[in-house]
């Protein structure tokens, strides 16, 4: 089944999605905090870096654009800096702006967050979520009656930030064929007429009154939810549970995500409208449109933040979808990326590193220990080049692949990343964790790594050994069995 949706999904045929919703300019300014202003008594962020991306209905584009998909998107911006960043971006990646209108009146919605090492101390927000009115109303509709006979399939992406009002909406559903809605708010009557709606579980209970406790739940939620919007299809998105699918008529199925670790939701029910409209839209089944959808959002709460996931991703997460190995293996190039994105999420990173080769109790003792000093841990492993280097001819007894697949194995470890280097200092300095973890037979030794992390606010911590467990020892009891 799994081999059928990669052929199902590489052999889509190519379709024009048309992407309705409240643009979003998400910005991220990060540094350190070490000072009290002499103002107030506030402390004073350096920004060392600041990175922007697409949020809102442009997270929407993001994946479809990945996902090879043509996209034209509709919305509003400010005529102001903020708006011709966004429309820059969203061009630059691959999107139709003709149906972007700029407006005078209003700022481009801009999200700005303050991220301080690890935590995020502030974020504010520029806005102005009065409905749409007037001529700028008229030219978003205006644009999306013409867009209607070029775009396959429509996305409506409501953020409640002004740009989905009646008028809009009305425009969008008489565009068709299909309009799949990501609703808020509560009062979902205003969709009547969508193919599709796609709330979470938490907006689903709001909803519908109902606490969406089971199977039963969902079924009679969704059932409600059906009546209100008079649609076609309800999914119920539910994090790592998966997507749970209603269809008129009576037809429900769930599709449950592969167990894996959940660091963040953010995005994931854009990742999800989007497949499913993309895949619909070409022609596939509900279900197996769904059942993509969610292997890419299994991927997206893996990752940290709203992030688009290239096909090629996608189809290593269908080949290998029950494979705990493809969700814990971190590339090299990635490990920056991820490590911002924890800190940003205030979560606690370890990092540990070895060659572990001839895994063993003592491995299996020390991990658990390095897990227990925060909340994921990073696992690096010398590659077999450099494993040969430091132990000799004849090492390692085991390949880089199968270190990877028994790291990954265990529970205590989150991600694993292998290094070609002969110590793990660069990819220390790339991640920068809170705690460095080495065995206690490193203290009277130097620490690669050790000045940098405690430069950065980090620890040390040395983990106590179990007795008379090494690759070494192990290897000279099998020698001396032999002789």
């Amino acid at each position: 089944m799994t081999g059928g949706l990669i052929s199902i999904a590489h052999a889509a045929r190519p379709v024009t999605v048309g992407v309705v919703g409240d643009l979003i300019l998400d910005r991220y300014l990060s540094g350190e905090a070490e000072r009290i202003s002499p103002e107030a008594p506030i402390p004073v962020l350096d920004v060392s870096r600041e990175e922007t991306r697409l949020g809102g209905a442009g997270n929407v584009v993001s994946n479809l654009l990945a996902a090879e998909a043509a996209v034209w998107i509709g919305g509003v911006v400010g005529r102001d800096a903020n708006g011709e960043q966004l429309l820059a971006a969203l061009a630059q990646a691959g999107a139709d702006v003709a149906g972007v209108v700029q407006d005078e009146a209003r700022p481009t919605v801009e999200k700005v967050r303050l991220i301080a090492r690890s935590q995020q101390v502030l974020r504010f927000d520029r806005e102005d979520r009065a409905p749409l009115g007037g001529a700028v109303e008229a030219r978003l509709v205006a644009a999306i009656e013409e867009a209607a006979r070029r775009c396959d399939v429509f996305v409506v992406s409501d953020y409640a930030k002004g740009t989905v009002t009646p008028g809009v909406l009305a425009a969008v559903l008489r565009a068709g064929p299909k309009v799949l809605v990501d609703p808020k708010g509560t009062d979902y009557a205003r969709y009547r007429g969508a193919y599709a709606i796609t709330p979470n579980r938490a907006e689903a209970e709001a909803a519908t009154g109902l606490r969406i406790d089971g199977e039963a739940a969902l079924r009679r939620a969704a059932a409600r939810l059906l009546e209100v919007v008079g649609a076609e299809v309800v999914l119920i998105t539910l994090g790592a549970d998966g997507i749970y699918c209603a269809e008129r008529g009576g037809r429900t199925f769930q599709v449950r995500s592969e167990a894996r670790r959940v660091f963040d939701v953010t995005g994931a029910g854009d990742t999800v409208i989007a497949l499913v409209a993309r895949y619909l839209a070409a022609g596939v089944l509900l279900q197996d449109a769904v059942r993509i959808a969610n292997a890419a959002a299994g991927l997206v709460v893996g990752r940290l933040g709203a992030v688009a996931i290239p096909l090629s991703d996608l189809y290593r997460a269908l080949r290998d979808e029950t494979n705990e190995i493809s969700h814990k293996l971190l590339r090299r190039e990635d490990a920056h990326g991820l490590a911002r994105d924890l800190r940003a999420k205030g979560l606690r990173i370890v990092f540990t590193n070895g060659c572990f080769d001839l895994l063993h109790a003592g491995h299996a003792r020390y991990l658990g220990q390095a897990r227990a000093q925060g909340d994921v841990l990073v696992v690096a492993v010398n590659d077999d080049d450099s494993v040969r280097r430091l132990k000799g001819k004849g090492r390692p007894l085991v390949e880089l692949d199968d270190r990877v697949a028994m790291l990954a194995a265990l529970e205590a470890v989150d991600f694993v990343v292998p290094f070609h280097e002969d110590t793990p200092e660069e990819l220390i300095r790339e991640v920068t964790p809170h705690v460095l973890v080495k065995g206690e037979d490193w203290k009277d030794k130097g620490i690669a790594g050790r000045e940098w992390v405690e430069a950065h606010g980090g620890t040390v911590y040395l983990a106590p050994l179990l007795e008379g467990r090494s690759t070494s020892g192990l290897l000279e009891r099998i020698r001396s069995a032999r002789e």
